[in-house]
């Protein structure tokens, strides 16, 4: 028996930092539903053998047909191991009968004919209402401990736990680890997460951590948290075109590699185009490139990129698209982190933040997020530019209300204007400007531009002053 407890997904045992003590005693808790029998069931037939097998006990919160009936639809569950390595047993009746010693006697009866590897039981909070009051059960807790400890063996411990019970309950005291299953709510969406609460002599990957029932199991997200690198890494040193000649010349030869860029303006004004045309013209020039789309489908975006002779056939194109409406945030990234690793991506375009902002649900998470997320990038030389939409149409006091900006290496601002210089006409026009550019300089010009068949054409420079915009601070202003 190892000294760790693998679960049979490489995301779990890494926030685990290897996996669960393989002799302990873990307690695996939340509410009905969370996945804690799921789990549970997923270290069983994950470490189960003939010669160490694994005995899985139902109290009386669950019947154990029930159990071993939704087991049978998980695609880990093996018939062949039913008898061999795994055995259920039901201590329903037991307890009934011989209330909690008769429970600790059985459970050691099992422990010295089967010799176990690992021990389920489930519900072990159900056997509580078997007491006579807190004495006689931690009387029971200990005795229940000292069988376990005379043979090595890992034990799960399942129960349906509030937080506030955490800290007042004997059995978190002898606990070597606690995983905690919850969800949060955030209008019509649910996300659901882990937590290490303990893990005696191990290290963990703090935090909340994403995660899915499937038929597989449970599937983990790890929490995208960069932490700061003692070394230096190198970056590129020639400069990535924009794909818009103009704004290469405003921005002095275009992006550094790695640099993340965010184009914020109104609904409409040509952000998903300027990402376009960025990713479009790396992929000509032999760099590819990912769109990470949650804004159009695949038939709209081909539809767009149609209209300006490009394809979605483009050799070193990729499209990651994901509907808004369910997404993990935590997943998405992962997806992205496996594409862009795939095809070898060196820039990427997301589009947008909005969407994602929604996802992550709280505001500190999100903008942990895309900080993580523009470092990782940085450090594999991948440029990503990033699209957020702002409300106001002809011009905007701050660029966001969530402190993105910052966290980016370029900012870009788009904005409508009204063109009243032509006779006996109100045209509406745009306008781009450059507001930010991290280790180089810039042109702080405001252009006018149009969206034609060749895509995005800069005119000749308007003003110097970003106030045309309707920004009030100068361009080397801390933007929020």
């Amino acid at each position: 028996m190892s000294d760790r407890l693998l679960s049979g997904h490489e995301p779990l045992d890494a926030v685990l930092d290897g996996g669960l003590p393989g002799n302990a005693i873990t307690l695996i808790v939340g509410r009905p539903g969370s996945g804690k029998t799921i789990l549970a069931q997923q270290y069983v037939f994950r470490n189960a053998r003939p010669d160490r097998p694994a005995v899985y006990f139902s109290t009386v919160s669950e019947p154990l047909e029930k159990i071993v009936r939704f087991g049978q639809s998980l695609e880990f569950f093996d018939p062949a191991a039913i008898g061999t390595s795994v055995f259920y047993e039901d201590l329903g009746t037991v307890v009934n009968q011989d209330g909690l010693p008769g429970v600790a006697e059985r459970i050691g009866r099992e422990i010295r004919e089967r010799r176990p590897g690992v021990i389920v039981i489930d519900s072990f909070k159900a056997l509580q209402s078997y007491a006579d009051g807190h004495g006689e059960f931690r009387k029971f807790l200990h005795e229940l401990v000292g069988r376990l400890g005379a043979f090595p063996a890992a034990s799960l411990w399942v129960g349906e736990y509030e937080e506030a019970e955490i800290p007042a309950m004997a059995e978190f005291a002898v606990a070597d680890a606690i995983l905690a299953l919850t969800a949060e709510q955030v209008g019509q969406r649910e996300t659901r997460f882990l937590q290490v609460r303990k893990l005696r002599g191990s290290g963990f990957r703090s935090g909340q951590h994403a995660y899915r029932l499937t038929p597989g199991g449970l599937r983990l997200f790890p929490r995208l948290a960069d932490l700061p690198l003692s070394e230096e890494y190198s970056l590129g040193q020639i400069r990535m075109s924009s794909g818009i000649t103009a704004l290469d010349d405003m921005l002095a030869e275009g992006y550094w590699p790695g640099a993340s860029t965010l184009i914020a303006g109104p609904s409409g004004s040509g952000k998903t185009l300027m990402g376009l045309h960025f990713v479009v013209n790396g992929a000509r020039q032999g760099q590819p490139g990912v769109i990470a789309s949650l804004q159009e489908n695949p038939t709209q975006l081909k539809r767009i990129l149609g209209g300006f002779g490009w394809s979605l056939t483009e050799p070193n194109v990729t499209v990651m698209y994901r509907s808004p409406v369910d997404i993990y945030v935590d997943e998405w990234a992962h997806d992205l982190l496996q594409t862009v690793a795939r095809t070898g991506a060196q820039r990427v375009l997301i589009d947008s933040l909005a969407d994602l902002r929604m996802s992550a649900g709280d505001e500190i998470r999100f903008r942990e997020f895309v900080y993580s997320l523009v470092q990782r990038f940085s450090r594999q030389g991948v440029s990503v530019m990033m699209t957020f939409e702002i409300p106001q149409l002809f011009g905007a006091d701050q660029l966001s209300d969530t402190a993105v900006s910052h966290l980016s290496d370029n900012v870009v601002m788009l904005s409508y204007v009204r063109e009243r210089d032509v006779p006996e006409h109100d045209i509406t026009g745009r306008s781009i400007a450059v507001i930010k550019t991290r280790a180089t300089t810039h042109d702080p010009a405001v252009r006018r531009f149009t969206i034609g068949a060749q895509g995005i054409v800069l005119d000749e420079p308007a003003s110097t002053d970003t106030s045309a915009m309707g920004i009030g601070k100068p361009a080397d202003a801390t933007l929020r």
